[in-house]
This record gives structure tokens, C-alpha cells and sequence, in this order.
């Protein structure tokens, strides 16, 4: 990479960028556990909230991996599945009251019915890895925003590698959860979490669509 110019650097980005898509449908093949820490490499060097919980050489992030089939998805995957129909059971009691909030929430209602009616979480044993990785909380609470640039790192990085990539967004909601928790050897509560699958594409998809740049930019003098 450091005989290439910055105009070549700049070209092989934004083919990556313009590549990353949503992939939910994985090869039974295994990626290997080098590939696997090539994308974790990545996300460990993605921005940290630094002046909410230390400095670098705090234990700020940490990555857990786990293996379709075997007995700790088997654990985790009823736990993160209840807590989609606990979700949606206590969603439905705040949307009988609230008729404005009912409206806005249709798509996700939605999505949660059709979890419901699959019986498992899309990502969650789908992939041959579901991957949960778990930021240190502290004050200011950017945890989430840490986790969005460490996700990014690594959907971009598996891209490049020619995997597949889908968030798992179900899985913030697993940080107060003590037996999800217990099984990573976390103390819920005090990590902000997020999840992701990845493994190798049944398919190729085309790039991402996006309208002009020049169409969503407003430069205020």
C-alpha cells in the first residue's frame, strides 16, 4: 500500500465505500480466524470516545466471536430473541396510548412482527459468525458512538475482504441483560454493546445508490 500514490489510495476507498452493502444472505463456507482478526483489527483502530473513559491504553474495547452451531450461540440466541418479543410486547402497551407516537412507529412495529413471526433474530445464527463487540460506558454516554466507528472500520475492512457484513442492532438492547452479559464475562450494565454477522456472500450486490453529493450540499457563507 505505500507504493501507491494517494490518488491510487484515494481510487481503492471509494470502491470499497461504494461496495459496502447490507448482506443478508451467507455461504456455509468459514471464513478463517486470521480474516476474522484482520476485521477486528480494524475496528479496534476506529475512534474511541477517549475523554469519556480514559485513554488508549484502557481495556475500552473488546470483541467476542461466535461460531455458528455452536453452545454459546445456543445460549445467546433464545436470550436475544426474547428480548425482540419482551420489546415488542412492551411497544405495543406505549402505542395504544400514544396515537402520534403509533404513526411514526409503523416500520419498526413492523420489522418486530416479522422477527416475531421468523422466530429468530436476522444475523443471529444466519452467518457463520455473529460477532458482539462491547464499548466501556462513561460520562458523557457515547458509548453507541463509539460503536458506530468501531462498525464501520470493520464493515468496511470485511468488505475488502470480500465478506459479507449485517449489523445486529438488537444487541445494544442485551447490555442490561445479565445472563447475556454473564456469558460474554462482561458486567451488565457497564458496557454498551452491538452486534454484527459476517461470512462470505451468497450473492454480489451492486454498488450502494445515492443521490449527487452536490444534491444534499449546502455551502453557507
Amino acid at each position: 500500500m505505500n507504493d501507491l500514490n494517494k490518488e491510487q489510495k484515494n481510487a481503492i476507498l471509494d470502491g470499497i465505500i461504494l461496495e459496502r452493502r447490507t448482506h443478508r444472505r451467507f455461504k456455509e463456507e468459514i471464513p478463517s480466524d486470521d480474516v476474522i482478526m484482520d476485521i477486528f483489527h480494524a475496528g479496534l483502530h476506529a475512534p474511541f470516545a477517549g475523554a469519556a473513559v480514559g485513554n488508549e491504553k484502557d481495556y475500552f474495547r473488546r470483541f467476542f466471536i461466535i461460531r455458528n452451531n455452536s453452545k454459546t450461540m445456543a445460549s445467546l440466541n433464545p436470550l436475544i430473541f426474547g428480548e425482540v418479543l419482551r420489546k415488542a410486547s412492551d411497544l405495543g402497551n406505549i402505542l395504544e396510548k400514544n396515537e402520534q407516537l403509533r404513526a411514526q412507529a409503523t416500520g419498526f412495529v413492523n420489522r418486530l412482527a416479522m422477527i416475531k413471526k421468523m422466530g429468530f433474530v436476522p444475523g443471529v445464527g444466519t452467518a457463520p459468525f455473529y460477532i458482539v463487540i462491547a464499548e466501556k460506558k462513561g460520562f458523557p454516554p457515547v458509548e453507541q458512538e463509539s460503536l458506530a466507528h468501531c462498525l464501520e472500520n470493520m464493515w468496511l475492512k470485511a468488505t475488502a475482504l470480500g465478506l459479507g457484513f449485517q449489523l445486529v442492532s438488537t444487541t445494544a438492547q442485551m447490555a442490561d441483560n445479565v445472563e447475556f452479559c454473564r456469558i460474554l464475562g462482561l458486567q451488565s450494565g457497564k458496557w454498551g454493546l452491538m452486534g454484527c454477522a459476517t461470512g462470505y456472500p451468497v450473492e454480489k450486490l451492486s454498488p450502494s445508490t445515492r443521490p449527487s453529493v452536490k444534491d444534499v450540499t449546502t455551502w453557507l457563507r
